[in-house]
């Protein structure tokens, strides 16, 4: 008789939504980041202006990419086939994104050691890239996920990945990336306009409206798109407690697939409602000036559209496009009953904890940025 006070299905379900808050986490936290560094070169002409954005998101940039690492963390240990597929059929493109991420904290240090309007120059759009690159790819990514990856598992388990870079840039997955680039654009437009003051707020309020639009008319095309698309739909009897074994299923693709748990499930209606929602809200808000109202519906804008990719694709995490039943679910790539325990004992002591002192940072560097408290701080970048 096992000892663990949760059985295997629940567990399994439980890390399952761990997993999106963390994403969630990082595309909210992170995406502001982002966001704010894609508009860098648009929102704010003169050096000084963008010395202002820079120190707006400078001080706490580095932990809000503690998201990312915990995210990564939990495919590694929660769920190693979809770690191992993903992070190495995908390898050049995160090798992409990492080296996109990488010019940021570059980009901070070095931009300020030369006062030369050319180098800061180079370095703002190499911040830009550092925004933009990321938002894009995940994006595409998540797009490559709904239409199925090319790989496919032998009986001795063994991975096998047979696409390569090019075949990731499909329209929809294309699609998906604009999504994901407007999002986080309107989430640091909304930012910049809570934040600071004068030309750099007005061109941040302009952009974000328009962005926040683009964004919503965007997701609702992919889900129309998504209504008449393939999708992933398992035929078999699932086991939520049975071992891994990712071949033991059947699956079979069928048009409008991934609109089935709406119908199974319909309170997951709620998903693509908020996504919609919040962005068209923040577009309000920044006409009416509303500007807290309007990072608030930007965050639930990017919670509602990260949902809902989620949860169209439950049970499945990665659907092989070549083989249909290798595509990995819930229910055959998570980690053995003992250590998703053990995992979340560690994640309900330790996650608190970084929220709390996330929350304590954001009180303690909160205020407008202006260029008059930049010449009050002496480590202001």
């Amino acid at each position: 008789m096992s000892t663990i006070p949760l059985d295997y299905e629940t567990l399994r379900l439980i890390w399952w939504l761990l997993l999106g808050v963390l994403l969630i986490g990082f595309a909210i936290m992170g995406g502001r980041d982002m966001g704010v560094g894609a508009l860098l070169p648009f929102a704010a002409k003169t050096d000084e202006e963008r010395r202002v954005l820079l120190n707006l998101i400078g001080p706490t940039w580095e932990g809000n990419q503690v998201w990312l690492i915990l995210g990564g963390g939990a495919i590694f240990a929660a769920f190693p086939p979809l770690y191992a597929v993903s992070f190495s059929g995908f390898y050049l493109a995160m090798m992409v994104i990492l080296l996109a991420l990488i010019l940021r904290p570059v980009g901070f240090k070095f931009r300020g050691k030369i006062e030369d309007p050319r180098w800061r120059k180079t370095w703002d759009w190499g911040l830009f890239i550092g925004g933009f690159v990321p938002a894009l790819i995940m994006g595409v990514a998540v797009g490559n996920v709904l239409l199925g990856a090319p790989f496919h598992i032998d009986d001795t388990m063994r991975i096998f990945y047979t696409g390569n870079f090019f075949q990731l840039l499909m329209p929809f997955a294309l699609l998906a990336g604009l999504v994901s680039v407007g999002m986080i654009v309107t989430h640091g437009a909304t930012l910049i306009v809570g934040r600071t003051e004068g030309v750099i707020a007005e061109r941040a309020r302009t952009i974000g409206i328009w962005s926040g639009l683009v964004t919503a008319a965007l997701f609702a095309l992919g889900g129309v798109w998504l209504a008449f698309m393939n999708g992933y739909v398992v035929t078999s009897v699932i086991d939520p407690n049975a071992p891994i074994n990712p071949l033991s299923k059947t699956v079979e693709l069928v048009q409008g697939g991934w609109l089935r748990n709406y119908g199974t499930y319909p309170w997951m209606i709620a998903a693509p409602v908020l996504g919609l929602a919040g962005m068209l809200v923040a577009v309000l808000a920044l006409n009416l000036r509303m500007k807290w109202l309007a990072y608030l519906a930007t965050s639930g804008g990017i919670f509602g559209i990260v949902s809902t990719a989620g949860l169209s694709i439950f049970p499945f995490f990665l659907p092989s496009s070549t083989v249909p039943n290798s595509g990995l679910t819930l229910w055959d790539a998570s980690s053995s009953h003992m250590t998703l325990f053990i995992m979340l004992v560690v994640t309900v002591i330790f996650l608190p904890i970084i929220i709390g002192y996330t929350a304590w940072v954001f009180r303690v560097m909160r205020g407008t940025v202006t260029p008059q408290t930049l010449g009050k701080n002496p480590n202001a970048y």
